[in-house]
């Protein structure tokens, strides 16, 4: 699968508070936050190497009304816990992406209220007036939201490099179950490196894994 810088976009999944900072509702909840704390570094070197390319950047935000109406069975049969202990909340520390991750003000923010990226978000809207039609995806975490989103982007034909070192879950098994799912039938799967060295030459080839 080939990557043109032109046609692309870095799309960063929920590298938010809640999910990356001991104080936010997963740590809370008793689950180790570090390796996605580390995801979330490499994805704001990705960003930076984005920018400095002159490739866009998308940030997503799992984030739900103050009463968790729009969070549909996640929060009232799935993990009703999220509504209980008021997670993802509009307005709350958890939906916040951290001052560290040097958002610009040129990069999207794109707030979401399920696991895709796509679903009940204008992102389609912001591809299609952009022309992109590949994305180089990081984020957290790996099996529930970057492989939503990830999905989603394949039954779009929209080309998508999730980059390993740069996604992460609270579990290694579901994280490692996650990236070989995606790079059988919808992604390929980089290396950092790689995909910092297509950004900047502006296109590369990544066979199958």
């Amino acid at each position: 699968m080939r990557f043109r810088r032109a046609e692309a976009a870095l799309l960063l999944v929920d590298l938010q508070r809640g999910f990356l900072h001991p104080a936010g509702f997963v740590a809370a909840q008793g689950r180790d936050v570090s390796a996605c704390a580390a995801a979330a570094r490499e994805g704001y070197a990705l960003a930076h190497a984005a920018r400095a390319a002159g490739m866009p950047v998308i940030w997503t935000r799992h984030v739900l009304r103050a009463d968790h109406a729009d969070g549909g069975l996640l929060t009232t049969e799935l993990r009703p816990r999220l509504g209980e202990i008021g997670a993802l909340a509009r307005g709350s520390a958890d939906v916040e992406i951290p001052a560290e991750a040097g958002v610009d003000p040129a990069d999207t923010i794109i707030d979401k209220p399920r696991y895709s990226a796509f679903f009940g978000t204008p992102l389609d809207i912001v591809l299609a007036a952009r022309g992109i039609r590949a994305l180089m995806v990081g984020g957290v975490t790996t099996s529930m939201c970057v492989e939503s989103s990830v999905r989603d982007a394949a039954q779009r034909d929209i080309r998508t490099f999730v980059v390993r070192e740069a996604v992460a879950d609270f579990d290694a098994a579901r994280h490692a179950a996650s990236l070989d799912a995606m790079a059988f039938g919808f992604a390929r799967i980089v290396a950092a490196r790689d995909a910092v060295a297509a950004i900047a030459a502006g296109e590369a080839l990544f066979p199958p894994s």
